[in-house]
C-alpha cells in the first residue's frame, strides 16, 4: 500500500468511529521513526480506545499488521504504530496540553 493510500485508509477508519479533528502531518526528515503522523481526538477513554482498536482491526483485515499499540488500557492517549504512519488518538485535554501539531509542523 502506498504512503498516501495508507494515510487515507487510517484517517478514514478513524472517521468511521467518529474521531474528531483528524489531521495528517508529513514528518519526513523531522522524525527518524515514521514519515507521517495522523492525530485525532476521542471524546472519552472508551472512545479513544475504541478508535484505536477499530483502526488496528481494519488494518489487520487488509493484511497490514500494526507494529505496536500503546495506551489503549488508559485510553487518554493511544499511539498506534503502522510503520510508515503513526496514529495518535487523544482526549481533547491531552491534545491541547501536548500540542503535537505545533511540535511536528
Amino acid at each position: 500500500m502506498l504512503q498516501q493510500q495508507l494515510c487515507d485508509f487510517l484517517a478514514d477508519k478513524a472517521d468511521d468511529m467518529k474521531a474528531e479533528n483528524i489531521i495528517t502531518l508529513d514528518v519526513t526528515g523531522k522524525s527518524s521513526i515514521t514519515d507521517t503522523m495522523i492525530i485525532c481526538t476521542g471524546t472519552s477513554k472508551r472512545h479513544v480506545s475504541s478508535i484505536a482498536e477499530h483502526i488496528a482491526q481494519e488494518a489487520k483485515s487488509k493484511g497490514l499488521e500494526p507494529l505496536g499499540m500503546d495506551g489503549e488500557i488508559e485510553g487518554e492517549w493511544v499511539v498506534l504504530d503502522m510503520g510508515d504512519a503513526m496514529v495518535h488518538i487523544l482526549q481533547q485535554e491531552h491534545r491541547e496540553l501536548y500540542q503535537l501539531e505545533k511540535l511536528w509542523s
